[in-house]
């Protein structure tokens, strides 16, 4: 058995918007119905996770995992400029306070994609006053939640907010600009780092850092220029702004390989998963071990790791995978502090609807009814255990 450190945390991850449904008051919203948005479908009533939170968070502690990773939904607690909802603080404290009755320590995300829609109007995340109007919102959400939440991520991937809605035109405000994303970049990084102070400063003592999607980013022959050139772009600012915070959320899926001219496609015959990039378990090491090095030892949380498949073993082997390289850092003595699979349940995703199954817990479009996959009890049972059975490992 390969052990764990003591105090290891295992969890799984939603966000607000890809389970709670009928979050209509945000920009994804509006994007899920603009005619030529790249949406296969909209989100709609989601998993109602909303609602079902009680039985979705037993659930999960009653697999064996320890933390549970969720968002909060600005445009609820928010719905117009100064105007926040009592009633929807109330519910996400009672979602934190579900957590910790079962077990579970509530990692909470401040930001995950969703914007209000009076904030995108007002110019979004190109405009310098939202990181004003995020400060603030955070004040509000820490007097009311700081004593009850584990950790806390102010932004879940800002860069690829930054990146895929300004320069590639995927996601609202489906710009392709290169000097929005740059723009975009610059106040998302002032927005962190100003509210850090927020959280930080209590209720409570949470730690605080952001998540960011990293890949194992590899350059071939005469692609090295252009792959660190985006590499600087889409991590290096967001890590380098990271120095000096609780942790840093580590979120990877796959490797991307450069070439002279650009990104390069996976190679002929490779094995890709349902969202088409390639099944490269590995890349979590590599990202995990450049995360330690480019934050000068910020500690790291896997905050993000996971398969959208069909075939579960196939999910099982993944994860089984990126986790010997969890060990290898940790061996190193890296300091992770934790692995959090996406997803807890099979949701939207994003541009793509509800194709890509990454849930350890499929869910019925139909009735909402859950029932967990082989995946959800073996990953389970290494949390339980806090160690992988693997003599590779030992």
């Amino acid at each position: 058995m390969a052990r764990f450190p003591d105090g290891f945390v295992w969890g799984t991850a939603t966000a607000a918007h890809q389970v709670e449904g009928g979050n209509w008051n945000n920009d994804w919203w509006a994007w899920e119905h603009t005619p030529g948005a790249p949406c296969t479908e909209p989100s709609g009533d989601a998993c109602d996770h909303y609602h079902r939170y009680p039985d979705d968070i037993r659930l999960l502690a009653a697999l064996g995992f320890n933390a549970y990773r969720f968002s909060l939904e600005w445009s609820r607690i928010e719905p117009e400029d100064g105007e926040f909802s009592s009633a929807t603080l109330d519910h996400y404290r009672r979602m934190c306070a579900t957590c910790r009755e079962h077990g579970l320590e509530p990692i909470v995300t401040f930001h995950h994609f969703t914007t209000p829609r009076w904030v995108a109007a007002r110019g979004g995340w190109t405009a310098s006053e939202t990181a004003d109007l995020f400060v603030r919102y955070c004040e509000r959400v820490t007097a009311r939640l700081g004593d009850v939440i584990g950790r806390a991520c102010t932004f879940n991937e800002p860069n690829v907010v930054a990146t895929f809605g300004h320069l590639w035109g995927l996601f609202p405000p489906g710009k392709r600009d290169a000097d929005l994303r740059r723009r975009a970049n610059d106040v998302f990084i002032d927005a962190h780092k100003r509210s850090v102070q927020v959280v930080q400063g209590g209720p409570g003592t949470v730690p605080v850092g952001l998540t960011l999607a990293m890949q194992d980013m590899q350059a071939v022959a005469g692609g090295h220029a252009v792959r660190d050139a985006e590499r600087a772009l889409m991590e290096d600012v967001y890590l380098e702004a990271a120095r000096g915070d609780d942790f840093i959320g580590v979120q990877t899926y796959t490797r991307f390989r450069y070439g002279p001219h650009g990104m390069l496609p996976p190679e002929p015959g490779a094995r890709t998963t349902q969202m088409g990039y390639e099944f490269w378990p590995e890349a979590l090491e590599a990202t995990i071990r450049r995360a330690w090095e480019m934050t000068r030892q910020v500690p790291i949380l896997v905050t993000e790791n996971g398969i959208g498949t069909l075939v579960d073993a196939e999910r099982v082997e993944y994860v089984e995978r990126a986790l010997r390289g969890v060990l290898a850092c940790l061996r190193d003595e890296i300091d992770v502090r934790g692995y959090v699979y996406w997803s807890l349940l099979d949701n939207f995703e994003w541009t793509f609807g509800y194709g890509p199954k990454f849930g350890l817990v499929e869910v019925d479009r139909t009735t909402q009814v859950r029932q967990g996959k082989p995946s959800a009890a073996w990953l389970g049972r290494i949390a339980r255990a806090n160690a992988l059975d693997d003599d590779r490992d030992a």
